[in-house]
């Protein structure tokens, strides 16, 4: 998956697992970009369970990120089964943006609305300073998605991040949900993502 949540085939391994229901048919073709609003992101591992082939009939379709950062930015959010206490410091967090939402289905609400115009499957970019946006929120340029890293923007790929520019001002086009931006905002307690080795320390 692409930070814009483009599904892409690529033989490059990620370190995140998602999940955004079945959109596959039984020949194992992509049919659809979503079957529900609650997009998740796993851990690869989880107690021993052996998923089997990818890609069965009647069953999710199998997600792959390069990061969380990248998940972040496709609008996921983390598991309340498999990353349960990243779930329950994102719940912490988000009542403090949204204080009269409560539960997963409101957040998962929240992020749909934000990822989406409305307009089929069309990605809802949001206006921010660059300036203002913290570390792994990503913008998009030109084609080019981009990590924020510092005074950095990080070109991503499938496999990695690649070349690096200082961050301008002005500015950007965000795609990661401003909700989420929020949450990695927060300097004491924040969303804080994991990052691919090719990002730097």
């Amino acid at each position: 998956m692409t930070p814009l949540s483009e599904l892409v085939a690529d033989p490059a391994r990620g370190l995140v697992y998602g999940n955004r229901g079945c959109l596959h048919d039984a020949h194992r073709q992509i049919r659809r970009p979503f079957a529900t609003k609650r997009w998740i992101a796993c851990r690869l591992e989880f107690r021993g369970w052996q998923r089997g082939p990818l890609m069965q009939p009647g069953r999710f379709t199998e997600l792959f990120f390069l990061d969380e950062a990248t998940a972040l930015a496709a609008g996921h959010r983390p598991c309340a089964l498999c990353r349960r206490a990243d779930y329950d410091r994102l719940v912490g967090l988000w009542r403090e943006v949204h204080p009269l939402q409560q539960g997963a289905d409101a957040i998962d609400g929240q992020l749909h609305a934000e990822r989406l115009t409305g307009v089929a499957f069309e990605r809802r970019l949001h206006d921010m300073p660059f300036d203002d946006l913290p570390d792994g929120t990503f913008v998009l340029d030109g084609d080019t998605p981009e990590a924020v890293r510092g005074g950095e923007l990080l070109a991503w790929s499938p496999a990695g991040y690649g070349a690096r520019r200082p961050r301008p001002e002005g500015r950007a086009r965000a795609i990661t949900p401003p909700s989420l931006v929020e949450l990695l905002r927060r300097r004491s307690e924040s969303l804080v993502p994991l990052l691919h080795d090719s990002a730097g320390a």
